[in-house]
Order: C-alpha cells, then structure tokens, then sequence
C-alpha cells in the first residue's frame, strides 16, 4: 500500500487527464440557438429553437428549456415522451414539442398565446452521455392603442394638452413635435402597468400659440410608431387682443342663445371627426400589425434555409448552350457542365494552351431572366480528389448585359453577385479581399434571389446553414444564373425543382475532340470565341 504512493504523481497525472479527454471527445457536442433575439407580437405563437453540432439524433436524449433556474422548466422532454410533472403552471396546455427535424439534431418548443411575462432569457439544455446548453432571448412586444390628444384646459398662458396611450409593451416612447416636425419636451409623463404587465402612459404638454401639435408613440424595440395630431385654434388661448375684446361684446349681445348653437355645432364636429379618427386609428394599428407579423415570419426565414424555401419558388435551371464558353461541355439536358479539361484527349487535340487562353475565365448563363420577385435554385458541386493547380468554380447571378470575353473580374462593382471556391477554400468575391467563409467545399449550394429586397444569399444546403448574403443592392436590368468553371476534376450540376439531381457520368473522348477540332480547322482563336458551343450529349 505505501508503495503505491511513491508513483510519480505528473506521470499519474497526466494518464488521467489523457483518458478524460479522450472519453470526453467520443460523445462530446455542442448546442447552439439563435443568434439574434426572437421577436414575436403579443398573443401570437412563436419558437425557441436549438440544435446540435455536430448533427446527431436527439430522441434519446433529455431536452429542457427553462427560464432563469433549472427547476423553472418550461418544457422537457425524456425518454422519448414529454414530462410534464416538472413544467411551470404557466406554461402547461400552451407548449409543445417541433421534432419534424429531431433525428437531424433540430428541435424546438413552440408556445401558443404569447404573454409579456414570456419576455425574458430561455435556456435549452441537452444532456445524453454528456450535456451541453445555449442560450435564447425572446421579446415580446405589444402595438397598444393611441396616442390620442386631449384638451385638458387653459392653464397660464396657453393650453395644457394630454397624450394617452393603452397596452403597450415593452413602455413606449413618448415625443411631442410642432407643426415644422421640431421636438418639443413633455411638462410631464406618467407610466403604470395593469394587471397583465401592460403599459399605459400619459404625457403632458403646454402650448401657447395656435399651431398643429403631435404626439408619437413608438416602440422602443422594433421601431413601429403610431402619431395623433391636434390643432388648436386661436380663440381657445387667453389673450387680450382687439378682436378678443369685439368678441366679448358681441358675444355679450348676442346672448345664451348663439353660445348654444355655437357650443352643439362644435359638439357636432368634435364628435363626427373622433368617429374618423377613431375609425383610421383601426386602420393604422391593423395595417401596423400586418407589417410586423411579415417582418417577423421574414427574420424567421433568414436563419435556416428549410424555413427560407418557404418564402421563395423554386426555379428548374437550364443552361443556355449559345452563352457557354468553348471550353465548357454541357449535358444533352442542359443541368450538367463540366470543363474540357476533364475529357480525355486524344492525338487529334491540341495540348498546348496559348498564354491568353490561360487568362480566360470559361463561364455560362442559365436560359432563366429574372427581374422580379424571390426564385431559389439548388446546384450540385463535384470537386475530383485530384484537382490540378488553379482549379476553380464560382456560382450566382449577374447581369444579363455583363462583359464575359477573355479576362473579367467577377464582382458586384461589375454585376456580378458570386462565391467561388479555390485552393480548398470558400470566397465571396468583391473588390476588397475577404477572409475565407468555409474551409470545405459544400456539395450542394442553395441561391435565394430577392429582387425586391436587393438580396442575393447563399446557403450550404446539406445542413442547411448560412454561407454568405449580398446585402442593399439596387438591380437594374435583367439578372441571370451565372457558372464558371476552370481545371480538371470540376463540373457542376443543376438540381431539378424538387431539390433531386441527376447522376452525369463524365464525358467520353469523343466529346473531347468535338469541341478541340475548332482549332484544326484554321480558324483564329479570337474569332472561334465567338462561334457558339455545341451542345455534347453525355451518356
């Protein structure tokens, strides 16, 4: 037993921490939710949510999302069936479980009938034979009623007014402005919360010349705002002028009587212009609604690609034989376009390339035009496990009127939105050097197109993640799927609508020498650039 004690301990040490790590890195993986807060309107439905990487199924695993503690759990589910004897009051009958994706690592919770004490921080934990957690922030945010503008009466000099607001949440924003749209500072604001945590405010304001007075209301979160304006007309303010003073005497002369019919005519008006108001107030918060339950389905889209095709139409790519490049084969159906250099040559093909040839980029377009609304198309990428030097592909979309003979730059100053691989790595390209996007090369690559937005993005299709996004742009003209392709080993494939590809075996000799004997039939390079491809049927 003593002897046993006398091991060196760095020795024992280091055996220890050499079996954790490898135990540890067996089973180990990582959970990850939203990267930006999750928005939802009050009374509405939302998600929470989380996934796994490396991708693995998550059926036999404990899921749990919580609030600030462990024990607040909103919703677990163990041993393949939910769990409801540890789920908070307020959460039971208005969560469940989204597992369509569970077997991918992609689950979520789902609750029903959003309540402002649902606003606060998530946390989802997954635990199997190791366990991990991430963490998700949810908004709720509440379009009340108003503002609306009251006369409260005279008070000094001028008139004090007041702007109300109902149901709001979180607590609004609350700005007077004059009629040049200049802000003026409230007297005074009050804020109190009824019993469902929702704000009502009142704000007060003393003016003291006759002029458009409004009062905005704004969500501090998300921007929306709802405005009232009031103008006030010179009689009600108290001052001593020479037509107040001939008022007051025919005012005086006239009596009770035209006071009463002045005071039920006004009434008249008041009442008709509140009913309007009243009326276009409905119409403001509806149409405000409207805009942010479209807002908010639309940042749901941009963080998955499965949840993204929703939103856009699927688009069957053909490739327009008259715009490929003589060093590039296309399929009889037009979906498969490989470079020549991955054909075998044969004696009768020249295999000398000229110092310009080596400038060209071979590129062709899609026979597709767009210049409206959202498209998405699905391309599959073969890169050969012996790629030569300054092998090269890049896909997107371009102008319909871009330049493409011999050298170009493929950038959005030139129309041109684009990500291109080359030498293992992923690149959006543009003018200024970027650093890499990804380190691998996808097999299969979704393009979004939203001409309206002025969005270009493009999506690893296999796991459904984000690559890159053309952000901000204003199209003009016609745009086009572009391809480009340079070096042995490359060749891609265009996914049909149902998201399945063909299989493209490669090219047979023959294909080699339909394309190579141009240059044996005396015609000049420059002008056999111009002579159109001809379109090689692939066993």
């Amino acid at each position: 037993m003593v002897g046993s004690l006398d091991l060196p301990l760095p020795r024992n040490l280091f055996s220890i921490l050499l079996l954790q790590v490898s135990m540890w890195g067996a089973d180990s993986f990582l959970v990850i939710g939203p990267p930006e807060p999750i928005v939802a309107m009050l009374g509405a439905d939302t998600m929470l949510p989380c996934r796994v990487a490396p991708a693995m199924s998550l059926e036999n695993m404990e899921l749990r999302w919580f609030c600030s503690q462990f024990s607040d759990a909103v919703y677990v589910y163990q041993d393949g069936v939910e769990q409801a004897g540890e789920q908070l009051v307020d959460f039971k009958g208005r969560t469940e479980l989204v597992k369509d994706y569970i077997t991918e690592g992609r689950v979520a919770v789902r609750i029903h009938s959003l309540r402002v004490s649902d606003n606060g921080m998530y946390t989802c934990f997954f635990k199997g034979s190791d366990f991990e957690e991430a963490i998700l922030e949810l908004k709720v945010i509440g379009l009340g009623s108003g503002p609306r503008i009251f006369m409260v009466g005279p008070e000094g000099k001028g008139i004090r007014l007041k702007c109300t607001g109902k149901r709001w949440f979180p607590q609004p924003e609350v700005q007077w402005k004059d009629a040049r749209g200049e802000k003026i500072p409230s007297l005074s604001e009050d804020e109190t919360q009824d019993d469902d945590g929702l704000f009502q405010t009142e704000a007060s304001l003393i003016v003291t010349d006759s002029s458009k007075v409004s009062c905005c209301m704004k969500n501090p979160f998300f921007g929306q705002e709802q405005v009232e304006t009031i103008s006030i007309p010179e009689p009600f303010f108290p001052r001593t002028s020479p037509w107040k003073v001939a008022f007051a005497v025919t005012l005086h002369i006239l009596g009770i009587f035209v006071g009463a019919v002045v005071f039920l005519a006004w009434k008249e008006q008041q009442e008709k212009k509140r009913a309007q108001e009243a009326k276009e107030e409905k119409e403001k918060e509806s149409k405000a609604k409207e805009s942010l339950e479209e807002e908010l389905d639309w940042r749901k889209a941009e963080l998955y690609a499965d949840w993204r095709k929703e939103h856009f139409e699927a688009v069957a790519i053909t490739l327009d034989p008259e715009t490929t490049h003589r060093n590039l084969v296309l399929s009889e159906s037009r979906k498969h376009v490989s470079s020549i250099e991955n054909v075998p040559q044969n004696n009768d093909a020249p295999t000398h390339q000229g110092p310009e040839e080596s400038e060209t980029i071979f590129s062709v377009l899609g026979q597709n035009c767009f210049n409206m609304g959202r498209h998405y198309w699905e391309v599959e990428v073969s890169v050969g496990t012996e790629v030569g030097p300054g092998a090269r592909w890049a896909l997107g979309v371009c102008s319909e009127t871009v330049k493409r003979e011999g050298w170009f730059v493929e950038s959005p100053e030139k129309n041109f939105w684009v990500v291109a691989y080359k030498e293992e790595e992923i690149r959006a390209l543009t003018s200024q050097p970027k650093s890499p996007l990804l380190s691998q090369c996808p097999q299969k690559i979704g393009v979004f197109l939203d001409w309206e937005a002025g969005n270009v993005s493009f999506y690893n299709m296999a796991d459904g993640s984000h690559i890159h996004s053309f952000t901000g742009i204003t199209f003009c003209g016609t745009l086009r799927p572009y391809f480009s392709l340079q070096g042995a080993g490359i060749s891609v494939t265009i996914c049909s609508a149902s998201g399945h590809t063909e299989n493209y075996p490669d090219s047979s000799p023959k294909t080699s020498v339909t394309h190579l004997r141009s240059f044996d039939m005396g015609v000049p390079q420059e002008a056999n650039s111009l002579l159109p491809p001809k379109i090689v049927s692939v066993p």
